[in-house]
């Protein structure tokens, strides 16, 4: 599991393990806003939160569900969890639903976590944050994954290839 606040290189590492061979899973939230874009919907981060975050629900739970029965590593952009650091960083109230899924859909207890990193933060049409939003994002997220029981690791800051070396180290694949 990948976690941490918006564009910390997190996408760019999945698809640095995805060359290396390893399977993934995208990140939901990007796949929704396209959606929600395309058909002019108005689940978004920046109109309806609450519609936004119950389609990344909705997403996070089908890919959880594709993914289970995989015999080899799976590595998550965000998860179901994310949805609870969202709801919390945006104070949506939070669902049974979401509540559920954070108890029956678990991932591996280790899970790796992206620091904010300024230099390599840009935004973009899906990602229209400021770096501020995404620092408080990454602390969300850190709340979330320890009431959670998770173990977080901080991927250090470093070139794809490095960063890929610690994640795979500590799983010892590496």
């Amino acid at each position: 599991m990948f976690t941490g606040g918006p564009g910390s290189g997190k996408t760019t590492v999945i698809n640095e393990l995805k060359k290396r061979g390893y399977l993934s899973s995208e990140e939901v939230g990007r796949r929704v806003i396209h959606t929600q874009v395309e058909q002019g919907g108005d689940a978004l981060p920046w109109a309806n939160k609450k519609s936004f975050r119950d389609l990344m629900l909705k997403a996070e739970v089908d890919s959880y569900q594709q993914n289970q029965c995989e015999v080899e590593w799976v590595f998550f952009d965000r998860g179901v969890v994310d949805i609870l650091g969202y709801s919390n960083l945006e104070s949506i109230c939070l669902s049974d639903q979401l509540l559920n899924a954070v108890s029956s859909f678990q991932y591996h207890q280790k899970a790796f976590i992206f620091p904010p990193w300024e230099s390599i933060y840009t935004n973009d049409s899906e990602r229209k944050q400021d770096f501020i939003v995404a620092v408080k994002t990454y602390k969300e997220m850190i709340s979330a994954y320890i009431q959670c029981g998770y173990e977080l690791l901080e991927v250090p800051c470093g070139t794809v290839n490095e960063r890929v070396d610690f994640i795979l180290a500590n799983l010892k694949l590496g």
